[in-house]
């Protein structure tokens, strides 16, 4: 997610990443569970709990109103990659910007629209659930985007040297997915996305998120000002986290991707501290912004399949999370620009495909940008 006040996203000559130097205790919690990525972490938390509590037929259905699914199954049809059958499970989880209601106040941006990804990580759970591996593509990256039929229905031809998140501006999930799966060969089980608005409303729901900044952060288009210290992030300062560029590091998309990999840790180990467990109308609350915030996968579409599906996850907190980004090198025609380095990037897919772990080898020496070790997890 980002607020910087660029172009249109894939628009040749705007302004994108700058150029970044070359190199790259669990606390026990009660009936809760450690998630997975960016804010599936939070809200699939919440299905569980609030099935197994009285009331289960009326917060069911208005719960599972709140829901919003895709059919990618069906859009996609069968020209995807292999569903690898080893225990093994796939989910591309997208941050969206749709620059309309909520979030155009939140995005920095004018009400044009139009929508975009401006997060996007695939969430690779090793067979057993009980580690995952994180890897976020950078939006500024160019691909060659395949045709694919749009969530509207609609057809939409492929593209070449075009930005990756120009795919789910044209055609919204399901062509977001599409060119994922194209890039990598993986077959994506799953795909939640969540949209600026709800993202902070989740957080203010949770009371906040404690991180620690070993820098001063001032970024006024995402509206952060933050000293060096710990702080307790409210949802509007949590979205300026995860979507500054220019306040902190070198201004880069890699940068930008540090920080929202460090405030999903922060994120992740706080969900089983946060007491909602003790106050029915705390939870319930958090459950009905959950459910309002997200876009599903039919498959996930139920607070059933999503309480199912997060049933799964108990033990899974960020100790057992691998970070790291798509390999990329930077586009000798364009300082704004990244390129795929196809061969270490074969190497993350190929181990992902084979439910193991990333070689080391696969992004030493691979640009990450400069704001490593800016955020951690706040302590009380």
């Amino acid at each position: 997610m980002s607020a910087d006040s660029t172009p249109e996203p894939g628009t040749p000559g705007e302004s994108g990443t700058t150029s970044p130097p070359e190199g790259a205790e669990r606390r026990p919690r009660p009936r809760s569970r450690r998630r997975k990525a960016l804010l599936a972490a939070v809200w699939t938390v919440v299905g569980i709990v609030v099935l197994g509590g009285s009331g289960v037929c009326y917060l069911y259905f208005r719960l599972n109103g709140n829901l919003r699914s895709v059919d990618i199954n069906s859009l996609l049809g069968h020209d995807r990659p292999e569903d690898v059958d080893n225990g093994s499970e796939d989910i591309l989880v997208l941050g969206s910007d749709s620059r309309s209601g909520g979030n155009a106040k939140l995005g920095g941006g004018e009400d044009d629209g139009t929508a975009r990804a401006d997060t996007a990580m695939i969430v690779h759970l090793y067979e057993g659930r009980s580690r995952a591996g994180v890897v976020s593509i950078p939006r500024d990256t160019l691909v060659d985007r395949p045709g694919c039929t749009g969530t509207d229905g609609r057809a939409h031809p492929g593209a070449t040297d075009v930005m990756f998140n120009s795919a789910y501006t044209v055609g919204g999930a399901a062509c977001a997915v599409k060119t994922v799966e194209s890039m990598t060969g993986i077959r994506m089980d799953h795909y939640v996305e969540i949209d600026f608005a709800g993202f902070a409303e989740l957080v203010d729901r949770l009371g906040g998120v404690r991180i620690t900044t070993t820098e001063d952060i001032d970024d006024p288009d995402s509206h952060l000002d933050l000293k060096a210290g710990e702080h307790t992030l409210d949802g509007a300062q949590a979205l300026g986290l995860v979507r500054t560029r220019h306040g902190v590091g070198d201004g880069s998309d890699l940068g930008r991707i540090q920080l929202q990999q460090a405030f999903l840790k922060a994120l992740v180990d706080q969900v089983g501290d946060v007491g909602v467990l003790t106050s029915p109308r705390k939870l319930y609350d958090l459950a009905d912004t959950a459910t309002g915030a997200v876009t599903t996968d039919s498959e996930l579409g139920s607070v059933r399949d999503l309480a199912s599906f997060a049933d799964g996850l108990k033990g899974l907190g960020s100790a057992r999370m691998t970070m790291l980004t798509m390999p990329v090198r930077l586009d000798p025609a364009d300082a704004n620009r990244l390129l795929v380095d196809e061969p270490r990037a074969q190497q993350v897919w190929k181990a992902l495909r084979a439910d193991r772990p990333v070689p080391p080898s696969a992004t030493d020496g691979t640009p990450q940008g400069t704001a490593d070790g800016v955020v951690g997890s706040g302590g009380r």
